[in-house]
């Protein structure tokens, strides 16, 4: 990797969502890191630094466009690790992507644009691999809950010679947190390109639409739930997850880019959880109708205008979010099961506090950054357009668990024969 200035350059710190990235780094421990602001307006990145106190007295400001390419090569070509919270990423995100990937640039951003992650592997994976940068999409709530939490629970596995996973689900046992307007650009860029064309539609549908090589996928079918049901697996209703879409294909990708460490015949799915209640199966179905509309936006393959309605009236727009107070109540707990291919059952636990798409995305971010600024020994030799399981594996596991988030494997049997 070519030598840089700065450490870390965080592009779009004006925005509601880099704003926030930014004083999540001034709080954390960055002794020995640069750390620059990056977007459009001098002055409004000045006020963002003023802002963040004494820790970020010393941060440098760079002006960068997406509509620049040169400015954002050079913008590249000076930084260690650049950092982008600038979304729609299909409309802003892949002249970034280039540069980075042309400079040997470190990459991390909070995608969960389905679309513009099989573009950006199309384009510069192979330009990534030769440079030696790593490219790293989806490390906020989408996807490093669901990508290092499988990645965390077959490693626990593996460890215990119990095979490798098979029928493996995610389940969003609580959550609390607020959803922003980005969200809602990212997701009815996605929607207006797919009405456009078919093709775009139908990759969209496609379950192993971010594979490196889709014809090398086993032949087994993926489940995608659209409605709401009992499961008797797991002993209660559950019903859609509007993150479903793009965490599920991220999570396929890791595992064929790890050989299919998880296993061929792995199947996964996303749910949220309902409880067991008389009211489970008709809050189930409220929820299902409102996720069936904001899940198109989020890489389920839903288009359409009343998708589309849905989403707008559910949504604030670009630039808003929620308010601090909502920030700091916010917090989700997640369960992922999987029987495993020697019939055992296991667990992963994954829970952080904060609002899952704001606070606790933050964390995920910040750290993702830093992890491949200060931890370049313990990290995977490898390149490309990759995932954050695949890029940072357990290094950053246990980076986040140091900032207070959850990431532990169990194994069913061992806790029912302790309950006993």
């Amino acid at each position: 990797m070519p030598s840089a200035d700065t450490d870390i350059v965080l592009y779009g710190a004006t925005g509601f969502t880099g704003a926030l990235v930014a004083e999540y780094l001034a709080s954390a421990d960055t002794s020995g890191v640069s750390v620059a602001l990056a977007g459009r307006s001098l002055d409004k990145l000045t006020a963002v630094r003023d802002s963040l106190g004494e820790a970020a007295a010393d941060w440098a400001v760079v002006q960068a466009d997406s509509a620049d390419p040169k400015a954002l090569a050079r913008m590249a070509e000076q930084a260690r690790v650049v950092v982008s919270t600038v979304g729609p990423y299909s409309r802003y995100g892949l002249p970034l992507v280039q540069v980075c990937a042309e400079a040997g640039t470190d990459y991390v951003d909070l995608t969960g644009e389905v679309l513009f992650m099989r573009d950006s592997i199309d384009a510069y994976d192979a330009v990534a691999q030769a440079s030696g940068a790593r490219i790293v999409h989806s490390c906020g709530f989408d996807s490093i809950p669901s990508d290092l939490g499988v990645w965390d629970l077959a490693r626990r596995v593996q460890a215990d010679g119990a095979g490798e996973l098979a029928d493996t689900t995610l389940v969003v046992t609580k959550m609390r947190g607020g959803l922003s307007g980005g969200t809602l650009a990212s997701g009815m860029a996605e929607m207006e390109a797919a009405r456009r064309d078919p093709g775009r539609k139908q990759l969209l549908r496609d379950a192993y639409s971010l594979s490196p090589d889709r014809d090398a996928e086993p032949d087994i079918d993926q489940p995608d739930p659209r409605g709401t049901a009992f499961d008797d697996d797991l002993g209660q209703w559950v019903g859609p997850f509007m993150m479903a879409g793009i965490n599920t294909r991220v999570v396929r990708r890791t595992n064929a880019l790890l050989g299919y460490s998880y296993g061929r015949d792995f199947r996964y799915r996303e749910v949220l959880g309902l409880g067991t209640g008389p009211d489970a199966a008709a809050k189930g179905a409220a929820l299902a109708a409102g996720t069936f509309g904001l899940g198109a936006v989020m890489g389920n393959g839903v288009t359409g205008k009343a998708a589309n309605a849905v989403a707008e009236r559910a949504l604030p727009k670009p630039g808003e979010g929620p308010d601090e107070e909502t920030r700091r109540k916010g917090f989700f707990t997640i369960e992922i099961h999987t029987r495993t291919t020697t019939g055992e059952h296991y667990v992963e636990d994954v829970a952080a506090q904060g609002d899952p798409g704001y606070a606790a995305t933050c964390v995920m971010l910040g750290e993702s950054a830093l992890c491949l600024v200060r931890d370049q020994d313990h990290l995977p030799d490898v390149a490309g357009v990759l995932t954050p399981a695949v890029a940072i594996d357990g290094t950053l596991v246990a980076r986040l668990r140091e900032a207070g988030m959850t990431f532990r494997a169990r194994r069913a049997e061992d806790e029912a024969t302790d309950a006993s």
